[in-house]
């Protein structure tokens, strides 16, 4: 399948690292002009420099902006008025036993990964309507199906977050925009590594910690082994292009294996 992005813009947040880089990195290599997000000019710089060395004709605009606020979201909007293509990859996690989670931590993930999105889709869907073309895609996980028991205020976001798709998708519904969630299971990033580490032990080998992580806190997975950021990037590619164009509202899964959890 060939996918052709060229003349579109895509805004994908939290870009700087993990599985925003790779999803703007094969975006910027369908054609797209990509703008890269996060809060520090200087890693954003390096992201940079990632997305042109793999792909060396890459338009690539960044923006240093919060976006768990309104003022960055504000920001990232006065930058960038308009886009056809808005990856919501925004988003914490940790862990944390359920009855040790403050006030002040639940309200910062609903805000850094639910409203984050929604305060975007607020912003850039009209412009997407107007033009009879967008696609809005927010990445998920396979802990808002699976709520872990270890992080339950990241589920109760990520949960958020597909309803937050259904809706807007219902909202957009016969304008030729798509919105649709991006369901991720365990990917390997960085900041991955460090929470297997945690909960398994940090004196492992990295594969077998890895493995230990699967068989005993996510064995639900068909995979049985940690996602690559670039496989979720190869969905999120395909959700922008032209040739998904009947596919919204959905919730697309990058290993499957959480289905059997959903209740009827």
């Amino acid at each position: 399948m060939r996918i052709d992005l060229a003349g579109r813009t895509a805004v994908v947040t939290g870009s700087s690292q993990g599985i925003g880089l790779a999803i703007a990195t094969g975006l910027a290599g369908a054609g797209a002009r990509v703008v890269l997000t996060g809060r520090g000019q200087e890693r954003l710089d390096g992201a940079a420099g990632v997305v042109r060395g793999t792909e060396p004709d890459a338009d690539v605009l960044t923006v240093a902006c919060d976006l768990a606020t309104e003022e960055g979201a504000a920001e990232l909007h006065e930058a960038v008025p308009a886009t056809d293509i808005l990856v919501n990859n925004l988003g914490i996690f940790g862990s944390r036993p359920p009855l040790d989670i403050t006030d002040e931590e639940w309200r910062a993930y609903f805000d850094t990964n639910v409203l984050s999105a929604v305060r975007l889709i607020r912003r850039y869907l009209p412009g997407m309507t107007e033009r009879g073309w967008g696609r809005v895609q927010n990445i998920a996980s396979d802990s808002a199906i699976v709520i872990p028991a270890e992080m339950i205020h990241y589920g109760m976001s990520k949960t958020a977050l597909l309803a937050v798709s259904r809706g807007f998708a219902k909202e957009a519904a016969g304008t030729g925009v798509t919105v649709n969630s991006v369901i991720a299971g365990p990917t390997h990033t960085g900041g991955v590594e460090d929470f297997v580490h945690e909960l398994v032990g940090g004196d492992l080998p990295w594969d077998e910690a890895q493995r230990a992580f699967m068989r005993l806190h996510r064995p639900q997975s068909l995979l049985q082994r940690l996602i690559e950021p670039e496989e979720i990037a190869h969905l999120v590619v395909y959700l922008s292009s032209p040739q998904a164009s009947a596919t919204t509202g959905a919730a697309m899964r990058v290993d499957g294996g959480y289905i059997d959890s959903i209740v009827p």
